[in-house]
Formats: C-alpha cells, structure tokens, sequence
C-alpha cells in the first residue's frame, strides 16, 4: 500500500474515533490539528477548499464553507456539484482533484454547518469533471461495502446504485444537522420553554415538517426545545400560539401527578417562550398558525 492511501485509511479511523467521541458535527479547530501519523500532522482542514497535506500525493479532503464565495450544491442527480477553485480549470487544486478523481482517491467532504463547525462525510469520490461549468460531481459512498468490493469494480452499476442512494441520505443528513445547528445557534443553545442549555439534550423543532429537504433550512420554521418539551410538542401535548404564548392541552393540565408533569408542563401554560436575539429569526407566523392549528383540534 503507498503512504498516500494509507494515510487516507488514517484519516478515516480518526474520523470514525472522534466522531464516536465528539458527534458528527466537529468543529474547525479539531479539524485543523488533525493527527498524527509516522511523526507527521495530519491536518484536514485548511484556507483552501481542495487541501492535500505535505505528506500526500493527492487531496484528501474538499470543504464547503458556510459563507463562502462557493455555492456547493447538490444538483438534479442527486450528486454534489463542487466548484472548482477559482475559474482556471487547470490551477493546482483543480488538477489535484482531477487526478483524485482519476486514481478513484477516497476523499472526505467537510460541509460546514454554521461558522467554525463541519459535517463529516466520508470517503466520497470525485465521478465527474465539468470544465464549462466550473465543478466537479461528488458521489458518497459506503466504506464498509467499498471495503468488500473487489479492487477495479468501483465503478461498476451496483457501485453506482450505492453511491446514488448513499448520496441522498447524506444530502438529508446535511441539511437536518444544518437546520439543527442553525436553530440552536439562534437560541443560543438552550430550550426556549425551560432554558436547559445541554446541548446533547437539545432539539431543534420544526413547525411545519420538512420530508424532503430542499435548499437551505430556515430558521424561522424551528425553535429550540429540550428532548421532553419537543415530545410533548410534537405530540400536541403542548401548543405555542401565533403571540408566543405557550399552552398545555386541557386533559393534562386537569390531570395529577408527580412533579414533572406539574413543573415542567402544567406550569408552563401562559409563558411567553423565550426569542432569539436577532428579530429575523424569529419563529414565523405562518409555521405557529399551522401548527397551533393543529394543536387546538387535539385539545
């Protein structure tokens, strides 16, 4: 096995590690250390969007940064279209691509959620060059089923099958995990009914569901809310008005129990929620009358 490879395999034991440890969301200053490998540092990340490290033949991994002068998209194919550095196909970064996607390098895909935080998907392989349109086609596949295939059939129809339907789960995964960070950013990380600010115990609840995610998540069709108050929410046990007022459904609140039910919902009908800063996140109007509709009907 060249070193080239064998740090990619590096690269991806690391990743599975820490993303075991740290969640699947990790933050840019992990990601520029890197690790460690024959003595040298492994980075992942850099300024550039296509970065190969010294110690590597080829680029190991193709960032997305969330406010970024790139509009990385997934296009009609359900692939991810990949701009090139620049409008020169053939500076460096672009030939390294090309020559990745022609030795069929694994690669890692860092999207970034919001600022300073990354999704990391991974390996994915350049499938395509488009030189008029300034992209490449990424596809994301299944390591443990690339592990198991024979060395030369990568491209073969199954291979390509897998790669589409592992692509569109990404692309949901991509924006569900957006959508979360984004909204608990704007609520500053905490339930907007009780202010619990564990983030491991922290959702980001929609108004009106979203099946099939296209474009970008909006904030506005979220709020912040703790595991119990999302369940209760989703459940219709709890309802937040158009003037965001909170309201708990009539049979639980005549109900009698411990000191859950009556601390952490009964005593919640006629709060206000709490806001984000910023008023342009706030929830919108048309997301709290579809659902508080629906709430009233199970009431």
């Amino acid at each position: 096995m060249d070193q080239d490879l064998a740090i990619r395999l590096a690269a991806f034991k690391w990743l599975s590690e820490t993303v075991a440890s740290h969640g699947d969301v990790l933050p840019r200053s992990l990601l520029q250390e890197g690790f460690e490998y024959a003595g040298s540092r492994i980075p992942l990340v850099s300024p550039q969007g296509i970065f190969k490290p010294r110690a590597m033949d080829y680029p190991l991994t193709i960032t997305t940064t969330p406010e970024g002068p790139y509009k990385d998209t997934f296009g009609p194919d359900g692939l991810l279209a990949y701009r090139y550095r620049g409008s020169d196909p053939n500076h460096p970064d672009n030939v390294g691509l090309r020559e990745a996607l022609t030795k069929q390098r694994p690669l890692i895909y860092l999207h970034g959620i919001v600022p300073g935080k990354y999704l990391a998907v991974w390996p994915v392989f350049a499938v395509g060059d488009d030189p008029s349109a300034l992209t490449f086609r990424v596809a994301v596949d299944d390591y443990a089923a690339l592990a198991e295939q024979p060395e030369g059939v990568l491209l073969d129809d199954r291979a390509s099958a897998r790669r589409a339907y592992v692509t569109r789960t990404v692309r949901v995964r991509v924006h569900q995990r957006t959508f979360r960070e984004r909204v608990l950013e704007a609520y500053q990380s905490q339930c907007s009914l009780c202010k619990l600010r564990h983030l491991e115990l922290l959702d980001a609840a929609h108004f009106i569901p979203d099946p099939e995610p296209e474009g970008e998540p909006h904030i506005t069709n979220g709020i912040a809310l703790c595991r119990l108050h999302h369940a209760a929410f989703d459940a219709l046990i709890l309802g937040i008005s158009p003037d965001f007022k909170v309201h708990i459904r009539q049979d639980v609140l005549s109900e009698e129990d411990g000191p859950t039910l009556r601390f952490a919902l009964q005593a919640l009908h006629g709060t206000m929620i709490a806001l984000p800063k910023s008023k342009a996140n706030w929830p919108s109007r048309d997301g709290l009358e579809w659902r508080f509709d629906r709430f009233r009907t199970a009431a």
